[in-house]
């Protein structure tokens, strides 16, 4: 049975860690699983992340960043997403479009020209978001450590990943279908716990 869930949450959230932890389980019952990423997950995709998230907090404004990321979802949509659903495997997404319409609806591209844009070009949403909650400035902490080259969101503050969370949490109220949320500031297996057991709740 195909299934498509992504890992959501603030830089720093553990939210990749929990994202590749969710692919493991899931391959040990069996199951063909892919585990991408956003941006990125394509050849064309990976090139247009390093654009998004290398360099001067400033490079970008929202809305070019709104397009420079629909631009790598559609290409991740067409050659990794898609064919995987279509031949019954289950996708696990490091982010998706609920990421857009924070980082870039956070900060100046509005919901409506986000939303307007999704439903046009992508028109797909996953069967099931898990939301990885955490502290922001716990999460900020952690995500500065790291030291990946990719920090030009951690850089811009913690009051930015303040705000993101609140946005993360009220996008959560608005699909309680389709987005839970799990307390990221507990032992990583803790986590790994209620992720695995929110997405084998949707598989047979």
């Amino acid at each position: 049975m195909a299934l498509f869930v992504s890992v959501e949450g603030i830089d720093g959230s553990g939210k990749s860690t929990q994202a590749r932890l969710l692919a493991e389980t899931l391959r040990a019952t069996g199951r063909e699983v892919v585990l991408t990423r956003e941006p990125g997950g394509s050849e064309g995709a990976e090139e247009i992340r390093r654009l998004l998230l290398t360099g001067d907090p400033g490079r970008w404004s929202p809305v070019t960043e709104l397009l420079l990321f629909t631009a790598a979802r559609r290409d991740h949509l067409e050659r990794t997403i898609l064919p995987a659903l279509g031949r019954g495997a289950v996708v696990v997404t490091d982010r998706f479009a609920d990421s857009t319409r924070l980082y870039q609806g956070e900060r100046g591209a509005s919901r409506d020209l986000v939303e307007r844009l999704h439903a046009a070009v992508i028109g797909r949403e996953p069967d099931l978001t898990i939301l990885v909650d955490m502290d922001p400035a716990k999460a900020l902490a952690r995500g500065l450590a790291r030291r990946s080259g990719e920090d030009r969101f951690e850089e811009m503050g913690l009051a930015l990943q303040a705000r993101l969370r609140e946005g993360f949490l009220a996008l959560a109220r608005e699909h309680p279908g389709r987005i839970a949320v799990v307390d990221g500031d507990r032992p990583e297996a803790a986590v790994a716990g209620d992720v695995a057991a929110l997405a084998l709740a949707r598989l047979p």
